[in-house]
């Protein structure tokens, strides 16, 4: 979510150099991206997480019965190996994969979101409160 209100800001701001950039390949670049603090609307926080697991849930009814792989950006980020399952999925040939993308949000998400305590009460004690802890820094 901080990255899709990150991301929809720039869109309109264009910080950098007038261009709109989702993805990007410098570490000055992503700094500058990441000085944005989205404030995320507490109220309907909950509603909208709903939704989503709700459209996620719906997705993969729909793919049921399509041969597919459900892959998490939290396992990828934990676990490694995890792109091994991928390449195998697809059945290409394992090999080591790079990208020139730099990661824009790196720090606690408390230190990214504007309204971090409103956000933290309205999810602590709910079947949410995982996210409160997520942890995606490289």
């Amino acid at each position: 979510m901080v990255s899709i209100l990150a991301n929809n800001h720039d869109r309109n701001t264009k910080q950098l150099n007038g261009t709109h950039k989702a993805h990007v390949h410098s570490k000055v670049e992503a700094e500058v991206l990441a000085r944005y603090k989205p404030t995320i609307n507490a109220t309907s926080l909950m509603s909208h997480l709903r939704s989503t697991g709700e459209s996620t849930a719906g997705a993969l009814e729909y793919f049921n019965s399509t041969r597919h792989i459900v892959v998490y950006y939290e396992d990828l980020i934990q676990n490694r190996t995890k792109m091994v399952d991928v390449l195998d999925f697809l059945k290409v040939p394992q090999r080591k994969l790079a990208s020139r993308h730099v990661k824009i949000h790196t720090r606690p998400l408390s230190d990214q979101v504007r309204n971090w305590d409103d956000v933290y009460h309205s999810l602590k004690g709910t079947q949410y409160e995982n996210f409160l802890n997520a942890d995606y820094r490289m």
